[in-house]
């Protein structure tokens, strides 16, 4: 079996964190008998760089003849990057937004799960953490705030900025239809995430929710403000199953529920199209401060290309032996910087990225 995967290496650590989940998949490869064909493209700041701009439409549409996209990370830093002079429009983060857009990404899939050997650097208690917990973040990517319509005026001699908050009932029932099937596939739960105290976007996205759980009578659904989720992610984050939610929402709950996990180096992502297409990335950023050191944590990329070979390729058996590979070398007590503790062997991006390949 033979597939075609594009890589978007992007800035900072994403080479770097990449380059070992390519390593990975590569061994999985050898062992379960599939081959990847990979195709380099630019994104973000490594684009503008050779092309001025952070996307291309060339690199759209190679990205669209692919069966699945990975990517490392995109950015810079905002206060000493060339890149952050540059108009909105232009900067490297704007990229990603467009890839979204245009491959019609509409499912952000983003697991957050304690592993009992990361236990300690979880910053909660151990009465809250409990036997651990296991939740996936459904967070809807091509709508709401961050693509509505927006502007600067001024209006009497003070400016004003404007940001439109729009979404209409398919774009919210084709994400609860996915969170739903998600669900079922794990402990049949969803909590549904708004603002719909405040907002008529949130009345109409709880109001579609509802509309779409009575096909899933298997499925326990409740509704719970964004405010008070952010609380109980901290308080009881056990209670939790799927995390259904808009853009902006989505965007931050999955950032807080990453660091309950111990850190953001560990969480994985993907987004995901109406077909098997995906995008699969790490939840955190280009870390450009450590870039090229070998100290970043490339874990959470190499669970983005598991997930990878479980929701696009469907090859759930190398997804499970990738998974339990980084599980291993948990136990086996080695770690990067970030998740460092006490007794436990500290290793590079390098190393790490081939002890977990010697145990695919």
């Amino acid at each position: 079996m033979s597939y075609n995967v594009a890589l978007i290496p992007g800035d900072g650590i994403g080479p770097e964190i990449v380059e070992q989940a390519v390593q990975v998949l590569d061994t999985a490869g050898k062992k379960f008998g599939f081959t990847l064909n990979y195709t380099k493209l630019l994104m973000g700041g490594a684009s503008i760089d050779v092309h001025g701009i952070p996307l291309t439409d060339e690199t759209i549409e190679t990205a669209k003849k692919n069966d699945a996209v990975l990517m490392g990370s995109i950015g810079g830093d905002a206060k000493t990057s060339p890149w952050y002079k540059l108009e909105p429009s232009r900067r490297p983060e704007a990229g990603l937004l467009k890839l979204r857009k245009s491959l019609n990404l509409f499912a952000n899939l983003r697991p957050a799960y304690l592993y009992k050997e990361l236990k300690d650097a979880c910053p909660l208690r151990d009465e809250i953490i409990g036997d651990g917990f296991d939740m996936m973040i459904m967070r809807e990517l091509t709508g709401g705030l961050y693509f509505g319509e927006r502007k600067t005026v001024e209006e009497n001699g003070v400016k004003k900025a404007i940001d439109t908050l729009t979404y209409d009932e398919n774009e919210i029932r084709r994400i609860a239809k996915r969170g739903f099937d998600i669900a079922m596939k794990r402990r049949k739960k969803v909590t549904s995430v708004d603002k719909a105290n405040v907002l008529d976007s949130s009345r109409l996205w709880r109001s579609v929710v509802e509309e779409v759980a009575k096909d899933y009578p298997e499925v326990t659904l409740e509704h719970m403000l964004v405010d008070n989720c952010a609380m109980q992610l901290v308080r009881d984050p056990k209670q939790f199953d799927v995390i259904l939610t808009e853009n902006m929402f989505g965007d931050i709950l999955s950032d807080e529920a990453s660091m309950v996990t111990g850190s953001i180096g560990m969480l994985s992502s993907a987004s995901l199209n109406e077909t098997s297409f995906g995008l699969y990335e790490p939840s955190h950023g280009s870390a450009p401060d450590i870039a090229g050191k070998d100290i970043a944590n490339p874990i959470a990329t190499i669970l983005s290309a598991a997930m990878m070979l479980r929701f696009s390729l469907n090859l759930d058996e190398a997804a499970d032996a990738i998974e339990n590979a980084v599980s291993q070398v948990l136990k086996d007590g080695y770690r990067t910087g970030d998740i460092m503790s006490e007794g436990c062997t500290k290793v590079g991006c390098k190393e790490m990225g081939r002890l977990i390949a010697e145990r695919v």
